[in-house]
């Protein structure tokens, strides 16, 4: 019985890429084939019509109190001056009872239909107050400000938990699979950090793609991965060409 020629190193990896190659090809085509399906498919429709195309949510770290803004606080304005008149809440330390309380030194007035307390820190939104939701029911279960902000976007103040805009991006996924569905901007990097725009136990892919970090300017807010910093833009362009022609061939 004649014996069959071994196959070489060079003949092996030929015979074998062919099969990868295929194998690559196929993954492709039925990733295509799955989206194309997903998207014709008869999925449930919503409990109401969807209005909203996207969330943008702005926090704004630092900003200005409640009580100078939408929060008219009539008692604070009437005790003025004197000391805290009722016994100090658990999370508010003893030494806080010493001191007096302050009023807002701006004026407020009730504007629009729904009769919405505004100061006068704010007289052309004051005018759009009934297109506005304001909500005065959120607090904190502590003074910290790493404790209340890490609780405002996670819902918990001590555990790990998904970041509202990895539940949006969970919940609503996005319309195209080469862009993230979930950018947080200039994200704080203290103050609970990453997990304010984390997945936390959902998919990796519902974090946020974050670009640039607090303290720094908008307009020079980049994602650091994609600008190396040591290689200027006409540098960069090429890499990416050659990287483009590499994959195509």
């Amino acid at each position: 019985m004649p014996r069959s020629q071994p196959l070489d190193r060079r003949q092996t990896l030929q015979a074998a890429g062919c099969g990868f190659g295929y194998l690559a090809l196929a993954g492709i085509c039925s990733e295509a084939a799955r989206a194309d399906a997903i998207a014709a498919s008869d999925l449930p429709a919503p409990h109401f019509a969807p209005r909203a195309r996207r969330v943008i949510f702005l926090f704004m770290h630092g900003g200005p109190s409640h009580v100078d803004t939408f929060d008219f606080k009539p008692e604070l304005q009437k005790h003025d001056g004197e000391k805290l008149p009722f016994a100090a809440a658990p999370n508010i330390e003893s030494s806080a009872t010493k001191l007096s309380l302050l009023a807002s030194p701006w004026k407020f007035k009730q504007h629009g239909e729904c009769g919405q307390w505004v100061s006068e820190l704010f007289p052309h939104m004051a005018k759009r107050v009934d297109d506005l939701c304001m909500i005065h029911s959120m607090h904190s279960r502590g003074q910290s400000h790493g404790q209340a902000v890490c609780m405002l976007h996670t819902g918990s103040d001590n555990f790990v938990r998904p970041s509202v805009g990895a539940w949006v991006s969970y919940g609503l996924g996005t319309e195209n699979a080469d862009l993230p569905a979930f950018v947080s901007i200039s994200p704080p990097r203290g103050h609970g950090g990453p997990r304010n725009y984390g997945s936390a136990f959902l998919p990796a892919a519902n974090q946020a793609t974050a670009i640039g970090h607090s303290g720094q300017k908008i307009a020079e807010s980049k994602m650091e991965f994609l600008d190396p910093g040591d290689i200027n833009l006409d540098e960069q362009r090429r890499q990416l060409a050659l990287i483009q022609a590499i994959n195509q061939n």
